[in-house]
C-alpha cells in the first residue's frame, strides 16, 4: 500500500492538466472564430501622410499626425533586418509563429537578471499586438495574440510579415516604421545607415519614448550595446564590424525633424491647402503625393536672393539692437541652463542662429549657442555691431546676456547680424505655360506664415506703367510718340480723392520727349499725361487681358503711377503675356496627385501659348512692349542687370510714393521673375530705397543662377511690324539718308507710322494739336 503513496497526487495532478488542456481547447475554439479578419494585413493601408515633392521628385514637404514612409521589403538593406531580428526575434525564419525556444531563453534570463526583463515576443507577435490587440497584460490577450500569430503565419509568408512589422511599428518622434525613423534621428535613408545607426534604431520598439536617443542618450546607447552584441552573437556582425560600431560617435539629426531636399515651405503650405481642400481631411491619412512645376536649382536660388537682398537692406539701415536679454548667472556651472532657456523658443531663421553673450569687448564677442557650442567673433565679423559694443544705452548695448544673430561665413567665421524687419518675395515662372518654377512668399516660413507672393496685395507703383504704355499703342500711339514731361496740377474730381500734384522721383523734369524714352527712364507725368490721353476708363477695361481685376485699379490717373493693389504672382502672370508673345497663361504648380498606389488622381492641364491659351495680346504689341522693357534694363532705372552680360532681359522698376513699395518685373522668353520688398504694415523703406536699390538686387541674384549657361532667347519683328527711321527729338520720320548723324529707328504698327517731318508739336495722331489737344497732352 505504500509504494502507491504517489497515484493519487499523480492523478490529481493529471487531472488538473486535462483540465488545464481542456480549459484551453475550449478557450481556443471560443477564441478562434472570433479572431478578426486578417484583411487588414493582406491590404495593408497604413496612415501615411501627404507628401509635397519638387519637379524632380524630391521631398520638399510632409503633412499628417504620424511620420511615415512604407518601404518593400527588398528595398530594407541586410543591416537593418539584421539589427531588427537580432533586438526582437532572431529565429524569426525558423518558427511558425511562438518561438519556444525563445521562450525558454527569456526565461532562463529573467530568472538570472537583477534588473531589465526580456520579452519572447517574436515578431509575428508584435504585428499581431500592433494591428489587433491592446497592450493589457491578461490570459486571454496573451492567448489571442498567440493564436493570431498561427493565422497569420498561415496566411502571410515571411517577408510579408517583416515588411509590415518594419512599416508599422512606432519609434517615437511621431515616426512609424523604420523608414521614417531613420530620416528623423539621423536625416539619412534606410540605405545610408551605418551598423551602428541600424542597431540604434532597432532597439526602439522595446521602448520608444524612455530610449529615444533625442530624450535619453545614455539609455538609447545602452540599448545599442545590446543589440551590437546580439548582432555579433548570431554572427551578423563579425568582430572586427561590432568593435567599429562600438567605437562610432553618435551622429543625431540636429533639427529633429523630417529633413527635405531643399526649403520651399510656402509651396509645400499652398500644395497642402489646395490638396486639402480638393479630397477632404483623409489626404493628411491616405498617402497623397503632390508634384509641383517647382524645380531645386531656382527654389535654391530664389531662398539665397532674397535672404541675401533683404540682409543687405538690413545693413543699409544699421544695427537696431540685440533681440533681448538673458539673466546669466555668476557661476559658470550654471550659465548653460540660462542659456538653454533664453533661447529655447529662438529658432535658427534662414541661416540666422541665436546666442547669448558670454562677454563683449570692442576686440572681441563670445558667445553660446543653444547647445553649449561657444563662439568668439572678432574683425569683420564685429563690422555692422561695432557702434553697439559699448553703447551706454543697455537696450542697444551688446553686452554680457544679450541675444543676438550669428551669421556663418566663409572658412567657419561667424559675424553678428539681425533679423531683417522688412520682407520680401520672389516669384518666377514659365511664360509658356504659367508654371511656377521657384517661390519663396518671405524670409523664413518658420518666422512669418504669410505668404508675400500670393497674400499680399500692395501697390504695384511704376511696374504697372508698361500695362498703360500697351493700352496707348492701341489707341494709335507709338514708342516715337513725344509727350510733355512737365509739371501739373490735377483736381480732386479726376483722381478720386483730393488735389494732386504729381512729381518725377528725381524731382526733375525734361520736357518733351518720346515714350520710349519715358518708359526707360519711368517718367511719371508722361504716363499721367498718356492715361489722360487715352482715357482712365479704357485703361481699366484694358488691363483685365493681363488678369488684373478692375475692382482693384480704380479709374483715376492715379493709375499711371500702379496706385491700385496686385500681388507678386499677379505681376508675374500679367508680365508673362509679353514674354510669351500675347497669351494669357493661368499660374499653377500642382503638377500631379498620385494616391498611395501610385494612380493618378489628378492631373494639370494647362494652357499653353501659341497652342490652346488664349491670344489676349496683339502679338506686335507684345513684341514692342518686348523692346520697350528691353531699354529699360539696357539703358534705364533696371541698368545694373546688364551686370549678367545677357541682352535677351526686360522688365520694370517700381516704386511708390514714400518708398513703401519697391518692385522689379523682369523676363525673357524662358522665364518672368517678380521680386518685391516693403513692411507688412506699409511703411516707408528709406530714401533711396527704390525699386532699382532694393528689389531689383533679388532679381539678378536669382537670375544670374538660373540663367547662366542658358542660350539668350531671340525675339523678331512679327508681322505688320515695320522698322522706320525717325528724328529722336521729333519722333517723325526722318527721310535723310541712313548714314545721317542722330538719325534713329524705331517700331511701328504698319497703319501706326510717323508722316515726315521735324514739328517738335505733333500730336499722336502726327497732325498738329489744337490748343485743347496741347492742354491734355502736352
Amino acid at each position: 500500500m505504500t509504494s502507491r503513496w504517489w497515484f493519487y497526487p499523480a492523478l490529481i495532478a493529471v487531472s488538473l492538466v486535462l483540465v488545464a488542456a481542456g480549459v484551453a481547447a475550449l478557450t481556443v475554439v471560443l477564441l478562434w472564430p472570433n479572431l478578426p479578419s486578417l484583411q487588414v494585413l493582406t491590404d495593408y493601408r497604413p496612415k501615411i501622410p501627404l507628401r509635397v515633392f519638387s519637379a524632380e521628385g524630391e521631398l520638399i514637404g510632409e503633412f499628417g499626425e504620424e511620420k511615415r514612409a512604407v518601404v518593400k521589403i527588398q528595398e530594407v538593406p541586410q543591416v537593418m533586418k539584421a539589427a531588427i531580428l537580432a533586438a526582437e526575434d532572431d529565429r524569426f525564419y525558423q518558427h511558425g509563429g511562438v518561438d519556444y525556444m525563445g521562450v525558454v531563453r527569456a526565461a532562463t534570463a529573467n530568472l538570472r537578471s537583477q534588473g531589465r526583463r526580456e520579452g519572447a515576443s517574436t515578431i509575428t507577435m508584435q504585428v499581431a499586438r500592433t494591428f489587433f490587440l491592446t497592450r493589457e497584460k491578461t490570459f486571454a490577450r496573451k492567448l489571442s495574440e498567440v493564436l493570431l500569430a498561427f493565422k497569420i503565419e498561415a496566411n502571410l509568408t515571411k517577408d510579408q510579415i517583416l515588411e509590415l512589422y518594419i512599416n508599422q511599428i512606432f519609434l517615437g518622434q511621431r515616426a512609424y516604421g523604420f523608414a521614417s525613423a531613420a530620416n528623423v534621428y539621423f536625416g539619412k535613408n534606410l540605405s545610408d545607415l551605418t551598423p551602428a545607426e541600424a542597431a540604434m534604431l532597432a532597439g526602439l520598439p522595446q521602448a520608444p519614448s524612455r530610449q529615444n536617443p533625442f530624450v535619453n542618450v545614455k539609455r538609447a546607447q545602452e540599448r545599442q550595446r545590446y543589440v551590437l552584441r546580439r548582432m555579433n552573437d548570431v554572427g551578423w556582425l563579425s568582430t572586427e564590424q561590432y568593435r567599429k560600431a562600438l567605437a562610432e560617435p553618435l551622429h543625431l539629426n540636429p533639427n529633429q525633424h523630417e529633413v527635405f531636399a531643399f526649403r520651399a515651405d510656402y509651396v509645400a503650405e499652398m500644395a497642402r491647402a489646395a490638396v486639402v481642400e480638393q479630397f477632404g481631411e483623409s489626404a493628411y491619412v491616405s498617402g497623397l503625393r503632390v508634384h509641383t512645376t517647382v524645380r531645386r536649382k531656382d527654389q535654391e536660388a530664389a531662398n539665397a536672393a532674397l535672404r541675401h537682398g533683404l540682409l543687405e537692406y538690413d545693413r543699409r539701415h544699421g544695427y537696431r539692437g540685440p533681440e533681448g536679454f538673458a539673466e546669466l548667472p555668476a557661476d559658470a556651472e550654471d550659465v548653460d541652463d540660462a542659456v538653454d532657456e533664453a533661447l529655447q523658443d529662438r529658432e535658427p531663421l534662414g541661416d540666422l542662429v541665436p546666442a547669448v553673450v558670454l562677454e563683449a569687448t570692442p576686440q572681441k564677442v563670445k558667445v553660446a549657442l543653444h547647445r553649449g557650442d561657444e563662439v568668439t567673433i572678432t574683425g569683420e565679423g564685429l563690422k555692422f555691431v561695432a557702434r553697439a559694443i559699448g553703447d551706454k544705452n543697455p537696450d542697444r548695448a551688446i553686452r554680457r546676456g544679450s541675444i543676438v544673430r550669428l551669421q556663418p561665413g566663409e572658412k567657419g567665421a561667424w559675424s553678428i547680424a539681425q533679423l531683417p524687419k522688412a520682407e520680401a518675395a520672389l516669384v518666377s515662372v514659365d511664360p509658356a505655360n504659367g508654371a511656377i518654377l521657384s517661390l519663396a512668399g518671405g524670409f523664413d516660413y518658420n518666422a512669418n506664415k504669410f505668404n508675400h507672393v500670393t497674400q499680399a496685395w500692395r501697390q504695384p507703383g511704376s511696374s504697372f506703367k508698361p500695362f498703360i504704355y500697351s493700352a496707348a499703342l492701341e489707341k494709335g500711339f507709338t514708342p516715337a510718340t513725344v509727350l510733355n514731361d512737365a509739371p501739373f496740377v490735377i483736381d480732386a474730381a479726376k483722381t478720386g480723392g483730393q488735389l494732386w500734384e504729381p512729381k518725377n522721383y528725381d524731382g526733375k523734369f525734361e520736357g518733351p520727349m518720346r515714350l520710349r524714352t519715358a518708359l526707360t527712364k519711368s517718367k511719371n507725368m508722361v504716363s499721367i499725361r498718356l492715361l489722360q490721353a487715352i482715357g482712365p476708363h479704357y485703361a481699366q477695361d484694358y488691363i483685365q487681358r493681363f488678369g488684373f481685376d478692375p475692382k482693384m485699379h480704380p479709374a483715376y490717373l492715379t493709375m499711371a503711377l500702379g496706385a491700385g493693389s496686385a500681388t507678386p504672382l499677379q505681376m508675374a502672370a500679367a508680365y508673362s503675356v509679353f514674354a510669351n508673345g500675347g497669351y494669357r497663361v493661368k499660374p499653377w504648380f500642382i503638377e500631379r496627385v498620385e494616391d498611395n498606389r501610385g494612380q493618378t488622381a489628378y492631373a494639370a492641364k494647362p494652357e499653353t501659348a501659341g497652342v490652346d491659351a488664349e491670344r489676349v495680346l496683339d502679338e506686335r504689341n507684345a513684341f514692342i512692349m518686348t523692346t520697350l522693357m528691353r531699354d529699360v534694363v539696357r539703358y534705364g532705372t533696371a541698368a545694373k542687370a546688364m551686370s549678367l552680360g545677357r541682352n535677351d532681359l526686360a522688365g520694370k522698376t517700381g516704386t511708390t510714393n514714400d518708398h513703401v513699395d519697391a518692385w522689379f518685373c523682369g523676363f525673357n522668353g524662358r522665364m518672368v521673375g517678380v521680386a518685391w520688398v516693403g513692411f507688412d504694415t506699409p511703411g516707408n523703406l528709406g530714401n533711396n530705397e527704390t525699386g532699382g536699390a532694393a528689389a531689383l538686387p533679388i532679381w539678378i541674384a536669382y537670375a544670374g543662377k538660373v540663367l547662366k549657361g542658358v542660350p539668350e532667347t531671340e525675339i523678331s519683328a512679327p508681322s505688320g511690324v515695320v522698322t522706320v527711321a525717325i528724328n529722336p527729338a521729333t519722333g517723325l520720320r526722318d527721310p535723310s539718308p541712313s548714314n545721317t548723324p542722330g538719325r534713329i529707328t524705331e517700331y511701328f504698327y504698319q497703319e501706326s507710322q510717323p508722316p515726315v517731318g521735324d514739328d517738335t508739336s505733333i500730336a499722336r495722331d502726327g497732325t498738329r494739336p489744337t490748343e485743347e489737344v496741347k492742354s491734355q497732352i502736352f
